[in-house]
């Protein structure tokens, strides 16, 4: 009984070792690429929701959930920006990140929609913005959070519990090169009383220490 005790809880350990290891990604030129970095934009996120046929009927058809996917990427985009905005103001921060109202701005000056800005690279979207680096990101879920529904983050690790119902990806790129300075993937759960803000808070919070542009980073 006590080695199975000890089995289970070493597996538990090496699933979450390995999950955390793969969630966070940092560029080993990190520091080099990003030395000169003054100010980030973040950018709407494109956002997927996994409707069942009756969801989509109910939130007017492709078009309508085309148009749901778009005002949760940009409420998405204002959650990560606050979020940011708040550890600047915190004086957690070494960088400044752009006016969300002069983002959206340029990008519109520049003909880019939310529809198009797959195809444009970071450098483009960089020298559009005239910043040093772009914050970008997907987030899919099988609940549209403007609607209300509850999707909470449950920190899986590989065993019984609450059956997925999303993800998450955060990206940094250098906007000089393009190269990926660094990325975080999340697994979402369901859960209960949860909105964009509290969501996106609530998984940045976790990697937060591990980004390199934090004060407190340790390599």
């Amino acid at each position: 009984m006590r080695f199975m005790t000890t089995l289970v809880a070493l597996l538990v350990s090496i699933a979450v070792s390995t999950a955390q290891t793969r969630e966070i990604y940092t560029n080993p030129n990190f520091k080099t690429l990003a030395k000169d970095h003054k100010v980030l934009a973040v950018l709407p996120f494109k956002t997927t929701l996994q409707l069942r046929p009756k969801e989509v009927e109910k939130n007017g058809g492709p078009a309508g959930v085309a148009a749901l996917e778009k005002r949760e990427g940009l409420d998405v985009q204002n959650a990560v920006h606050s979020y940011f905005l708040k550890r600047k103001e915190s004086k957690d921060l070494t960088v400044d990140v752009q006016d969300l109202a002069r983002t959206n701005a340029l990008l519109a000056r520049n003909a880019v929609t939310y529809e198009t800005l797959a195809s444009f690279t970071p450098e483009e979207l960089a020298k559009m913005l005239e910043v040093d680096g772009i914050i970008s990101g997907t987030f899919e879920t099988t609940q549209p959070m403007s609607n209300g529904a509850a999707i909470a983050m449950s920190f899986a690790v590989g065993f019984s519990g609450p059956t997925n119902t999303g993800k998450t990806t955060i990206s940094i790129n250098d906007g000089k090169t393009g190269e990926l300075l660094w990325k975080y993937d999340k697994t979402l759960s369901r859960g209960f009383g949860s909105n964009t803000g509290s969501i996106i808070t609530t998984i940045m919070r976790k990697a937060s220490r591990q980004l390199p542009y934090d004060k407190d980073y340790r390599d």
